[in-house]
């Protein structure tokens, strides 16, 4: 074979691979359940679709624990004393709403539950993001369940009692056991707020009117509380890249991420530092109390959502006649400078210290170290230049400047490699009988020369850990989202853009319903950068070299259709500075040959 031939055949493969590599890192495989996921037969599944329950009328029972006959195994309660509200008359059930800077905050006082959680400060199309979507249910966020994760949430209205602070909101209701009516216990929640900060502080507080241990034992946990069934903001899909949910808890070492299969749970039984469901911008990360909770992970789909995203907190049995319980609930935005205020006392009102709430945010091994560098360095610009997209174009000059002696030095080689065109023609036709001689041959003039025959493809290469590096920038720096670069086109530079949606129509195999420009524009610039970078010496007409010339931008076609804008930005105008350079150097070297 060839020495030329051998050399586009490598090559290929070394560009295939970095295509498939780039492929499987923008597109990630389904992930796979993981040996800590609860068997589904050693318990029964959580079906949020069945939780839902609406509010009754006083004088009904809303928390009768009693198995019913034509109810699913998921809807029944477990085994345990039922639990009945103490009949009360005249409590309001209009929602109660609590607002600071930060978030607006809906309750309804049927089971003191949030039904709406909005984020003042982060829009979500023309309003703010909402981080709970119920869907078609009835469920809400911080519900409170008497017994384990598979018992009904409560439905009784809860009293809201006056307090003295107005960041402070108290909702009680007596209950007994079923029985016992003599003996109500009071069940009071508590939810404090603090200005400027997104973490809730809840506490749950148990009080028997008698001096002995109240016997809530369901399974071995007395209550639970509960975050679902799915978290915001809206999405279209849950593709892994645009938007995503996650599960992840940390404890106190590192964080590891819980990964379900499709209508799956998990538990962990472990004393955890937090848990977490997280999104691609927005979290919501759940810090328990002193008890030992049992935790609960569900994407069970509930009613009305294509996704479920489910967290439950289960508190043990109670050893007192009075039980008080504190959690603290962080929701809000996955920006770095406020997750780490909850790593000093002194830089939060809550007096929190080394939460760790950073670990949330998502880090690339390979490459995070350089993302972080891109990410600070475009954040720098941004304070003078308030455009994103301006930002992008100018940290691509200035990467192409630090990389501007490695480049050069292989442009040069392509435009030698091209100038001895003729002298390795002749040399061609001349051993066309003796592969070996002709090889050998060429070798020799390479060195004397000075000539690497791969030097051209070096750009390509330097310029892939960039491109990973950037890819991250752009797909999950925060402030990119919804960042505008040109009005009417490109309005977010995390997200693709489009210039004609097909509206019902998706073309066959490809799934897409938008025609992009920026996709376009890219494979224009890519093919113009390798054409000016093709070394006729290694063979033009060789079927690897083509499939590079016209092969490789193709590939990266359909791999970035659906990328994030400001990663195209990038690149196309990467590759206008690199057909200038290109053109440059080759029309010096054509004048010096000349001379």
């Amino acid at each position: 074979m060839e020495k030329n031939t051998l050399l586009a055949v490598v090559l290929s493969v070394i560009v295939i691979t970095i295509g498939f590599t780039v492929q499987n890192i923008l597109y990630p495989p389904e992930p796979v359940s993981l040996a800590e996921t609860t068997d589904a037969g050693t318990a029964e599944r959580i079906d949020s679709r069945d939780a839902e329950s609406p509010s009754r009328p006083e004088g009904e029972s809303g928390q009768e624990q009693l198995p019913r006959e034509g109810v699913a195994p998921s809807e029944r309660p477990v085994p345990g004393n039922p639990v009945r509200e103490v009949p009360r008359e005249g409590i309001s059930g209009d929602p109660v709403t609590y607002q600071n800077e930060t978030m607006r905050v809906v309750f309804d006082p049927a089971g003191a539950r949030i039904i709406s959680l909005q984020l003042l400060s982060y829009t979500d199309g023309e309003g703010p993001v909402e981080m709970i979507k119920r869907g078609g249910t009835d469920r809400g966020a911080l519900e409170f369940h008497f017994g384990n994760e598979t018992a009904p949430p409560v439905r009784t209205l809860f009293e809201k009692v006056p307090s003295d602070d107005q960041h402070t909101l108290v909702f009680r209701r007596d209950f007994y056991i079923e029985g016992t009516p003599g003996q109500p216990f009071e069940v009071k929640r508590t939810f404090r707020f603090y200005p400027g900060e997104y973490v809730i502080e809840t506490a749950v507080e148990i009080t028997n009117s008698v001096n002995q241990v109240i016997p809530l034992d369901y399974a071995g946990s007395s209550y639970t509380i509960s975050f679902g069934p799915q978290i915001g903001p809206s999405y279209a899909e849950l593709d892994g890249r645009n938007e995503y949910r996650k599960f992840f808890y940390y404890d106190g070492g590192r964080r590891r991420e819980l990964r379900l299969r499709t209508e799956d749970r998990s538990q962990k039984e472990e004393r955890l530092h937090w848990a977490s469901i997280a999104g691609k911008y927005f979290a919501v990360i759940a810090v328990p109390g002193s008890a030992n909770y049992t935790w609960t992970f569900s994407n069970e789909t509930p009613r009305g959502l294509d996704d479920g995203a489910a967290m439950y907190l289960s508190r043990p049995l109670f050893r007192s006649s009075a039980n008080r319980d504190v959690q603290r609930f962080y929701v809000g935005p996955k920006v770095t400078s406020i997750l780490n205020r909850y790593d000093r006392s002194d830089s939060n009102a809550l007096g929190l210290q080394n939460m760790n709430f950073g670990r949330i945010e998502d880090r690339r091994l390979l490459f995070g170290w350089l993302e972080n560098i891109l990410k600070f360095a475009m954040q720098v610009i941004y304070r003078f230049v308030p455009n994103y997209g301006a930002a992008i174009i100018i940290l691509t000059i200035i990467v192409k400047i630090l990389l501007f002696p490695l480049t050069h030095k292989s442009f040069e080689s392509t435009s030698k490699m091209q100038l001895l065109n003729p002298k390795i023609q002749e040399l061609r036709e001349k051993h066309k009988d003796n592969p070996q001689k002709m090889n050998q041959a060429m070798g020799e003039l390479y060195k004397k020369e000075g000539v690497n025959p791969l030097g051209g493809c070096l750009p390509m290469l330097v310029q892939f850990p960039f491109f990973i590096a950037m890819f991250g920038v752009f797909n999950n720096h925060f402030d990119l989202r919804g960042a505008t670069f040109i009005a009417g086109w490109i309005t977010d530079l995390s997200a693709p853009e489009s210039i004609w949606n097909f509206g019902d129509f998706v073309l066959p195999l490809l799934g897409w319903n938008d025609l992009r420009l920026l996709p376009i524009l890219f494979v224009a610039s890519q093919l113009l950068s390798s054409k000016l970078m093709q070394n006729p010496a290694a063979g033009t007409s060789n079927s690897q070299m083509k499939m590079m010339q016209y092969g490789l931008p193709l590939m990266f076609f359909f791999i970035l259709y659906n990328m994030p804008s400001g990663l195209l930005v990038y690149w196309i105008f990467s590759n206008v500075l690199t057909v200038g350079q290109q053109a440059y150097i080759t029309r010096k070297r054509k004048h010096q040959a000349t001379e």
